[in-house]
């Protein structure tokens, strides 16, 4: 018989103790956790997963506060958090990069995209590079090639007065940066710049909505949130206006975008322009995923339609206690990309558990990003605040289906969603609006299978699995193992 160290036994409760807190009550269907990490109590935001070498690390994005690095006993601005998790049962916590001084999206670093050298087209092929926001000042790029040492390599831009949710082209190098330039009407446009050589990054263009651009009048069209790109092939930029109100597809021609006129006149904003579609008032567009060449099975025997394109468009809730429009997810089918049209939607029930009066936010935030082979087409999911992360079978986008959900239990960090001073008194909120809950902000899903969340409300950072009816609608001869 084996008899244990005492530090072998102490290191296994410590575990257990960790799994435990961060499981708790968790409520679960079709999921489970494999993985936990606190973020150093840090609130979250984007979390990205990069593959270098042999290790699996993590990066996520966070909003602005000041927590203690226990790595460095420093009180520091939330920024950008790096973890490995290579063992995803046994996540570690690497390193600490601080951010912009400030509250919530007034500092932090929320987004972060990741590309490797060997992809980029002129970067030294053995590094790996960061790409994050500075608050809402600046873009920097950060040498990530030893995660456990990241090193600023240079700030693509600065004196911004906005940021947002980034796109970067990891076979190209081109990056679409959510900023505010200040001569611009928005604190949320496009600056489009070539990171092929991360070390000189070089500017192409502004871009955004018209009437937004300098020296237009009228009122200023909603805010850029964030957009995708499907790169050369596909040829289509997705961009996303607005959160929870008037928001506003908009499909790009990339190729356009990127060698057409570049001065920012009304012809010229329009020229790239494939189509524009403006949602109800009460809607915006957080998320566009493009969801491309999809075999409906039912229109399988039909002369025409049987494979189509989509975009799979997220809102996102902002108010607590339901105290807006309803937020949800839209399927628009773009296969005649001049004529788009809903063709579905999913939601939440909100009877299912009371949602609206349990505290925090209700409704969707946004979905996964990575369009790894192992989910897409298969599967989506979904962030939704106080209902946790949602499993879809997107398999037919006519009728999106949920499969699974997990909903993590609070632990000590978890804290109550503040209520912007802003907003009170404009609002009916009664004392819900002061409930501590969970509130899963961002998800993300790797080539491995592995589904990440992570928390506003600063309650960490979840690596979770499919289990049963929903894990058999993966295509895991993709997976990364």
């Amino acid at each position: 018989m084996k008899v244990l160290s005492i530090s072998s036994i102490a290191f296994f409760f410590c575990v257990l103790s960790s799994y435990a807190n961060a499981q708790g009550v968790d409520s679960a269907k079709n999921m489970a956790l494999e993985g936990y990490n606190d973020l150093q109590g840090r609130t979250a935001y984007q979390p990205t997963i990069q593959k270098q070498g042999n290790r699996w690390i993590a990066y996520i994005g966070h909003h602005g506060d000041n927590k203690l690095n226990p790595l460095n006993g420093k009180m520091e601005e939330n920024g950008t958090s790096i973890v490995d998790v290579t063992d995803v049962k046994r996540p570690k916590y690497l390193a600490h990069i601080p951010g912009e001084e400030g509250k919530a999206e007034q500092g932090g670093a929320q987004m972060v995209r990741v590309c490797g050298g060997d992809t980029l087209p002129k970067a030294n092929k053995n590094k790996f590079y960061m790409l994050r926001v500075f608050g809402n000042q600046a873009h920097e790029i950060w040498d990530v090639t030893k995660p456990e040492d990241p090193v600023l390599l240079t700030t693509v831009v600065k004196g911004l007065k906005g940021t947002h949710k980034s796109f970067w082209e990891c076979d190209t190098g081109i990056a679409y940066l959510v900023s505010g330039n200040p001569q611009w009407r928005t604190n949320r446009m496009t600056q489009i710049y070539d990171l092929s050589d991360p070390e000189k990054p070089v500017f192409i263009r502004d871009f955004g909505l018209v009437g937004q651009q300098p020296g237009a009048s009228g009122d200023v069209p909603v805010q850029l949130h964030g957009a995708m790109s499907t790169g050369p092939k596909g040829n289509r930029v997705y961009f996303g206006y607005g959160t929870n109100t008037n928001g506003i597809i908009q499909i790009v021609d990339r190729d356009k975008l990127l060698n057409g006129p570049k001065d920012p006149t009304p012809e010229n904003l329009l020229s790239p322009q494939v189509s524009r579609v403006d949602m109800p008032v009460m809607h915006g567009a957080h998320t566009t995923f493009p969801l491309m060449d999809v075999k409906i099975e039912e229109f399988s025997k039909n002369l025409l339609g049987s494979k189509r394109d989509f975009l799979v468009v997220t809102n996102e809730a902002i108010q607590k206690e339901c105290l807006e429009g309803r937020q949800m997810v839209w399927v628009v089918d773009i296969s005649n990309e001049k004529k788009p049209f809903g063709v579905s939607n999913w939601g939440v029930p909100e009877k299912t558990a009371n949602y609206c009066s349990k505290g925090g936010r209700f409704g969707t935030h946004s979905s996964n990003e990575n369009m790894t082979d192992v989910f897409y087409r298969k599967l989506m999911f979904f962030s939704y605040f106080n209902a946790g992360v949602r499993a879809v079978d997107i398999r037919d986008p006519f009728m999106p289906k949920e499969v699974g959900y997990f909903i993590p239990a609070m632990n000590a960090n978890t804290v109550v969603l503040e209520t912007p001073v802003t907003q009170r008194g404009k609002l009916p909120f009664t004392a819900a609006s002061d409930k501590k809950v969970i509130q899963t902000n961002n998800v993300e899903v790797d080539s491995r299978g592995y589904i990440y969340i992570v928390d506003r409300a600063n309650t960490g950072m979840h690596i979770l699995s499919l289990t049963g009816p929903a894990k058999a609608i993966a295509n895991w001869k993709e997976a990364d193992r």
